[in-house]
C-alpha cells in the first residue's frame, strides 16, 4: 500500500522556484522593508525585478510573456514574499490571483491578448469592487454605468482598492441598474489613463502600509464596449469565483507571515540570554514557540489544499474559507507571541515582529471578513446535512 503524499511536499520544479522567491525576498525586498513601511512608499525597484522574475504573471501563458506556472506557485510565491514582507506580498498576490485569474476565467481572446502580455511584463493591475456601502455586503453598489453607443458612462467612487497608486490596469465592477441588485453588476476593464478616471486618496494604514490603499474617481469616464469583461450584468459571478480563489492567496500572505514572524522570535529565543542561559532553554518559550510551529503547520496544509484542489479543478470554496480564515487567525496569535518572545524589544521598531503584528490584523479583514468566511464555512458543511 502507498503512502500519501504530503500536501507539504513540493515537486522539484516548485522546489526550485519556491527556493529563487525565497532568496530574492531576503536579499532584496529585506533590506528595504523598514524603509518602506515607514515611507509608506512601495521601492520603485522593486517592481521590475518582480516583473523581471515573471512573478507578477505567473500563471499567464508563455505565449504572452508569462511563466505559464501553476496557481499553487502564485501561491508559494505569496507565502515567501510574505514572509520578509506581506506589504509586497499583497501586491503580488492581487497581480496573480486576482488580476490575472479574472481575464483567464472571462476574457475574451482580444482581452486577453491586449492586457495579458502587459499584467506579465510591466503593467500592475488592480481590483476595484469595494466602495464606501459596500464592505461585506459586495454588491450594494453605488458606482452606476450607462451604455451610450459604443461606451459606457462610468461615474462612482471606490474605496480601499489595493495596488492603486502602481497599477494602469483596473478590473472595476460598477451596476447598469440598480433596481436589478446583484444582476445589474458589471465588470469593467479600466485603463489609468482613460478620460475622467483618477486616483484619490491614499489611506494611512495600520499595517502592510508600504502598499497602496487609495479611493478612485470615476467623473463620466467612458469605456468602450469590448472592455465589458465577462457578459453585461454578469459581474456578480465574476466577482465572487475570483474572490474565491484570491482568499487563498490571502492565506498564504498570512501563513508567510506567521512564518516570517516565528522565524524571527525562533531565532531571537536562540540568542537573547536571561539567567546566564538562552530563553530558549526554558520551557515556556520551548512550548509557545512550538504551540506557534504547529498552528503554522496546519494553516500550510489548508492553504496549500486549497491550492492544489483549485490546479486541480476541484470545487474548493470551504477550503479556500478554511484556509483564509485559519491562516489570518493564526498569523495574528503568532505574530503576538513573537513580540512577547522579544519582550520590550519586540514593541519597537528597530526589530521585525514589531511590524509584523501590524501587518497581521488586515488579514481578518479583506477579501472577505472572518465572520463571512465562517458564514460561507458554514453553509458549505451544514448544507451536506440536509435530507
Amino acid at each position: 500500500m502507498s503512502e500519501a503524499v504530503p500536501l507539504t511536499q513540493l515537486n522539484e520544479d516548485e522546489e526550485l522556484f519556491r527556493s529563487t522567491v525565497r532568496e530574492f525576498a531576503r536579499q532584496t525586498i529585506g533590506p528595504l522593508v523598514r524603509q518602506m513601511d515607514e515611507e509608506q512608499h512601495l521601492a520603485p525597484e522593486l517592481l521590475p525585478q518582480l516583473f523581471s522574475l515573471g512573478l507578477m504573471g505567473i500563471e499567464v501563458p508563455a505565449e504572452y510573456g508569462g511563466s505559464g506556472g501553476t496557481f499553487f506557485e502564485a501561491v508559494l510565491a505569496v507565502e515567501e514574499i510574505s514572509s520578509v514582507d506581506p506589504a509586497v506580498g499583497v501586491l503580488v498576490d492581487v497581480q496573480n490571483t486576482l488580476c490575472v485569474n479574472a481575464l483567464l476565467h472571462w476574457g475574451t481572446l482580444e482581452q486577453q491578448k491586449t492586457y495579458l502580455p502587459r499584467l506579465a511584463t510591466e503593467t500592475v493591475g488592480a481590483y476595484a469592487l469595494s466602495e464606501a456601502g459596500s464592505g461585506s455586503d459586495a454588491f450594494a453598489l453605488k458606482m452606476r454605468a450607462e451604455r451610450r453607443g459604443e461606451h459606457y458612462v462610468l461615474n462612482g467612487q471606490k474605496l480601499w482598492i489595493t495596488n492603486a497608486r502602481e497599477a494602469g490596469i483596473f478590473i472595476l465592477f460598477a451596476t447598469l441598474d440598480p433596481a436589478a441588485g446583484y444582476k445589474g453588476i458589471t465588470a469593467f476593464l479600466v485603463e489609468k489613463d482613460t478620460p475622467g478616471f483618477s486616483v484619490g486618496k491614499k489611506e494611512d494604514k495600520l499595517g502592510i502600509r508600504a502598499s497602496s490603499t487609495c479611493e478612485l474617481v470615476l467623473e463620466d469616464c467612458r469605456v468602450p464596449v469590448q472592455n465589458v469583461l465577462g457578459e453585461p450584468g454578469k459581474g456578480y459571478k465574476i466577482a465572487i469565483e475570483t474572490l474565491n480563489e484570491g482568499r487563498i492567496g490571502i492565506g498564504a500572505q498570512m501563513l508567510g507571515l506567521a512564518e516570517g514572524a516565528w522565524n524571527c522570535a525562533a531565532k531571537y529565543a536562540l540568542e537573547r540570554k536571561q539567567f546566564g542561559r538562552p530563553i530558549a532553554e526554558f520551557q515556556a518559550v520551548q512550548f509557545a514557540l512550538a504551540e506557534m510551529a504547529t498552528e503554522i503547520e496546519a494553516a500550510r496544509l489548508l492553504v496549500y489544499n486549497a491550492a492544489r484542489l483549485k490546479d486541480a479543478k476541484q470545487s474548493f470554496v470551504r477550503e479556500a474559507a478554511m484556509a483564509k480564515y485559519y491562516a489570518s487567525q493564526v498569523a495574528e496569535r503568532v505574530a503576538s507571541q513573537a513580540v512577547e518572545i522579544y519582550g520590550g524589544y519586540g514593541f519597537v521598531k528597530d526589530y521585525p515582529v514589531e511590524k509584523f503584528y501590524r501587518d497581521a490584523k488586515i488579514g481578518k479583514i479583506y477579501e472577505g471578513t472572518s465572520n463571512m468566511q465562517l458564514a460561507t464555512i458554514a453553509r458549505q458543511v451544514l448544507g451536506g446535512l440536509k435530507t
